[in-house]
């Protein structure tokens, strides 16, 4: 089988597909990619990196008001569905697949007028404007949260779950806790809000050390190589707590997620996937600063399940951020209970569901 995937922009769409990817090429050796992104996005890099061959297109998105740019937009997009029927012509594949981001746009637009099975892949609770766009011409519209159903013709949704809780479970255990000069008996949280780092957080985390350094538990806290050196000055001037550790990047952070005990971070879909595969406790402060506030909708489909505990940002001090880390850290029995709980709402088995619903279209197009 040979299969198109394009998506780009953001790592919760890149980081998806090559999840996606990896799991098939590990069950299916023989499947066939190629990978359709931009030439200046995040994207072009990171596949290169894993060894997938690419090619790419022109494309930008729309701006919500009335502007000039829309005009070129639209110009590109016309130029990109040019240019994918190009590459879809040469390649030859049996499905294509888009993950999300403005250059899915013309790639999956393309497939669908050549008539080659199509599916998009929305990971959010609330979907972006290029896969409502995209859902009018594809076979089917794959999504994680049951919240995204009613935004896309019934018909063609599948619940298939994110292909990151899939890497996530079948990532093997690498370093130690104690690699990280902590202990291995003690119950164990980790906080951290994103590659970069999220200022509120970081700022709440300074915060709660006369508190923490009371507690039993201990902490591993990731501050984002961005913002480190201000945080590493701040928490020696207030005192760092004995039974925090403070990095500024966890490298291979999948290999520790197994260890801990609970987790405490933003809400994006790819950190949303890889809790609930996993089954863990989780607190989430979700980041305001997304389109159409879209992580507090993620958050809240955990929190309504009793997997979760919800921060709002403007919520968010060293009080409360100790008294959620107390209420579950603390109490065995609601540990337990939320992990249940997300554990029931994870899909270990998301890349595997996408790619046997990339085999049915596949199969009735023959």
């Amino acid at each position: 089988m040979k299969i198109v995937v394009s998506g780009g922009g953001t790592g919760g769409h890149i980081y998806p597909a090559l999840a996606f990817i990896k799991e098939v090429k590990r069950q299916h050796p023989d499947v066939e990619f190629l990978y359709i992104g931009t030439e200046n996005g995040l994207e072009k890099n990171i596949v290169k990196r894993e060894n997938i061959p690419f090619q790419s297109i022109e494309i930008t998105g729309f701006k919500r008001k009335l502007s000039f740019e829309n005009v070129k937009t639209i110009i590109r997009f016309l130029k990109g569905v040019r240019m994918s029927k190009k590459y879809l012509k040469e390649f030859k594949p049996d499905a294509v697949i888009g993950t999300g981001g403005y250059v899915c746009g013309p790639v999956v637009y393309a497939a669908s007028k050549l008539g080659i099975p199509t599916i998009i892949h929305e990971q959010n609770s609330l979907p972006g404007l290029t896969n409502k766009f995209l859902s009018r011409y594809v076979d089917k519209v794959a999504i994680c949260f049951e919240e995204a159903r009613d935004f896309f013709p019934k018909e063609k949704v599948a619940f298939t779950g994110n292909p990151r809780g899939s890497e996530a479970v079948s990532v093997k255990e690498g370093q130690s806790l104690e690699s990280l000069g902590l202990e291995r008996a003690k119950k164990t949280a980790l906080i951290f809000g994103g590659s970069r780092g999220a200022a509120a957080i970081n700022k709440a985390v300074v915060e709660m050390q006369p508190e923490l350094k009371k507690k039993n538990y201990q902490v591993l806290y990731v501050s984002g190589e961005v913002h480190f050196d201000k945080v590493k000055a701040e928490l020696e001037k207030i005192g760092q707590a004995d039974n925090m550790i403070a990095l500024p990047f966890l490298h291979k952070m999948p290999e520790f997620l197994k260890k801990i005990d609970l987790i405490i971070s933003r809400a994006g879909a790819t950190t949303i996937a890889e809790v609930t595969a996993l089954g863990l406790p989780s607190i989430l402060i979700p980041s305001p600063y997304v389109t159409a506030n879209h992580q507090e909708v993620n958050a809240k489909a955990l929190s309504d399940n009793q997997a979760a505990i919800v921060i709002k940002e403007s919520e968010l001090d060293g009080n409360s951020l100790i008294g959620a880390l107390d209420e579950v850290m603390e109490n065995d029995q609601k540990r337990k209970k939320m992990a249940d709980e997300a554990k029931a709402l994870g899909v270990p088995d998301a890349a595997l569901r996408l790619y046997q619903l990339l085999d049915e279209l596949h199969g009735k197009k023959r």
